[in-house]
């Protein structure tokens, strides 16, 4: 690509994929009368997850964040009481640039008041098979536990190997990492998820991972059978993530607490400091009613249904260009 360049490097054919994309999802949703709302793009706080940069702005003499996502917002909404809610928002993320990333783009998230994860990924299946399905089949619909692929392709338990076994797992396939914290299992983990078991998805058609470990959902429910494992689910087509949904945190104390969790996993790191959204845990000391909520990603989609190899492919005007 010509950074340089005036012109679009999406086509004209990936510009109708996407326009049509967006018709196929308004109507999913309109059927189901979930409500389409807007939220800030701009926030007075940024996200706390170690795996995620916001994107700082100078408003004046503050300081505000674009969104991540705009699921605090949505939130927000819930405890207000607009019952089932869906947003079609661009977002944006600090350090994220690749084939499958461009720092800025365009999400749908959407929040269902009365179900569970379980529930929301059979509408997940539905909605994908909607959409997706005006150009391939994405496959018949499996579900697996987090803990039973690192059992099955590394022979490891991610909620009991200590740090040690993981990074020997690490070291045996992709020899020594660098810059890795002493002691953070969660960022070892998602190496081995990324690097050595999402592959093994590749062919497999729509597959959801579920039951992710406790401390990799700062903002899911906790099984109430066994409390190491949280109602988070991902789902990927061919081994491609596409979303990430949770059954929602309601409680505001404990809310706070993993927010604060996530800042000194931040600083043991030597990431930039940020607030936690304080507007988001008033909220949910207010009421949160129970719900679930997923957000998958449009541009991903794009390319999935064109068949596109890259993620500038799908997009007018990728971050160089814009």
């Amino acid at each position: 690509m010509n950074a340089s360049t005036w012109e679009p490097t999406a086509d004209l054919e990936a510009l109708h994929t996407r326009a049509r994309i967006m018709r196929l999802m308004r109507a999913f949703f309109s059927v189901r009368e979930c409500l389409e709302v807007e939220t800030p793009l701009l926030s007075q706080a940024g996200t706390t997850d170690p795996n995620i940069e916001s994107y700082r702005v100078p408003v004046g003499a503050a300081q505000r964040f674009l969104i991540t996502s705009p699921e605090f917002h949505m939130k927000r909404l819930l405890a207000a009481g607009s019952g089932s809610i869906f947003q079609i928002a661009r977002v944006f993320r600090d350090r994220e640039r690749g084939r499958w990333h461009n720092p800025e783009f365009t999400m749908l998230e959407w929040y269902r008041v009365g179900y569970d994860d379980h529930q929301l990924m059979a509408e997940v299946e539905e909605l994908l098979r909607s959409v997706l399905g005006a150009w391939r089949d994405p496959g018949p619909g499996r579900k697996l536990r987090y803990q039973d692929l690192f059992m099955q392709y590394l022979q490891l338990d991610p909620l009991q190997a200590s740090f040690d076994e993981l990074h020997q797992a690490w070291i045996r396939t992709e020899g020594e990492v660098q810059g890795l914290v002493a002691g953070d299992r969660d960022a070892l983990l998602d190496l081995l998820f990324g690097a050595l078991l999402q592959p093994r998805l590749k062919g497999q058609g729509l597959v959801f991972v579920h039951d992710f470990p406790a401390s990799q959902a700062s903002l899911a429910r906790l099984r109430a059978d066994d409390a190491r494992v949280a109602q988070r689910f991902e789902v990927f087509v061919d081994g491609v993530e596409l979303g990430n949904g949770f059954c929602e945190l309601t409680d505001a104390v404990e809310q706070r607490q993993r927010f604060e969790r996530d800042l000194q996993r931040r600083a043991a790191a030597g990431q930039a400091a940020v607030s936690m959204d304080s507007h988001l845990v008033a909220a949910l000391a207010h009421g949160l009613p129970p719900c679930a909520g997923v957000a998958i990603g449009i541009d991903r989609l794009c390319m999935l249904a064109g068949e596109y190899a890259h993620i500038d492919q799908v997009l007018p005007f990728p971050w160089e260009c814009a």
